[in-house]
């Protein structure tokens, strides 16, 4: 199967290449490897095309944007501008300063990404598990996009299983559990409660000035499925625009797995959501 599996995906990468441009490791910021970014982009020059910031997963201590090529390729053969960025991982930074350093590269995508053929009037952002923490705290705490200068340029977001919506109360629940996952995730949020629920964007419903749109697997982790749903009926309780769809029968890396073939049913969901259409 290892050797079927490249042959298979063969045509899929061929395509993606000839439909799409690929510019890699681009500095947002003075950090080294935490602060590069990729952008994916249609061959397609005539117009300016919407943009999708994506912050990857990983429990905030894992992960790099050059796992998810396969987003990007998809994205821009259908008409997207993608950017995969990295930002700094736990031991070396807590939240606040994965949080600051998504929205400077946002912050970049804004100022820059006209060149490459990105509207910046049409910026969406994508997260998927911690990633997606990471997307609603920056779209809705005011501090972070206040620090980079700049007023919240997002349209729109689109958060995948994501983890960590309210981290207080999963840290408040756990701790003395034995839970394998809570010593990782102190380093990330410290053992200061207030902390907690600072980097929760459940108590920051407030901040919500655009729309969401949100994906929880049907196996995924039970926090997920149990806050994902709170988070939604907060929200619309405080008239805010947003819509929640359970994937069946996906697990929380399915959830964003499943998406390696542009047929995923994930990618028209997404699109209609940029174009305002439900």
């Amino acid at each position: 199967m290892k050797k079927i599996l490249p042959l298979l995906l063969f045509p899929f990468m061929l395509s993606s290449c000839i439909c799409s441009k690929k510019i890699k490791d681009l500095a947002y910021a003075d950090g080294g490897g935490k602060n590069l970014l990729d952008i994916y982009r249609p061959n397609n020059k005539d117009k300016l095309h919407d943009v999708i910031v994506f912050i990857h997963g990983g429990s905030w201590d894992t992960g790099k944007k050059d796992t998810y090529w396969f987003l990007g390729r998809n994205f821009a053969r259908k008409g997207k501008v993608f950017v995969a960025i990295n930002y700094p991982l736990a031991p070396d930074a807590q939240y606040q300063e994965m949080g600051y350093d998504c929205a400077n590269a946002v912050k970049w995508v804004k100022e820059n990404i006209k060149q490459y053929g990105g509207n910046p009037d049409k910026i969406f952002l994508m997260g998927h598990s911690a990633g997606g923490h990471l997307a609603a705290l920056i779209n809705q705490d005011p501090k972070y996009f206040a620090k980079a200068g700049i007023k919240n340029p997002i349209k729109g977001v689109v958060l995948d299983d994501p983890f960590g919506l309210d981290i207080d109360q999963y840290l408040k629940t756990q701790i003395n559990t034995g839970d394998k996952y809570v010593p990782g995730f102190l380093k990330v949020f410290s053992t200061d409660e207030k902390a907690w629920k600072d980097a929760s964007p459940m108590y920051k419903i407030d901040g919500i000035h655009n729309p969401y749109m949100m994906f929880v697997g049907e196996k995924t982790f039970p926090a997920i499925k149990q806050q994902t749903p709170i988070f939604e009926e907060k929200m619309k309780a405080a008239n805010k625009q947003v819509s929640l769809e359970v994937i069946k029968g996906k697990k929380h890396i399915g959830m964003i797995t499943q998406m390696i073939f542009g047929c995923n049913k994930l990618y028209d969901r997404i699109n209609k959501f940029t174009r305002g259409e439900k």
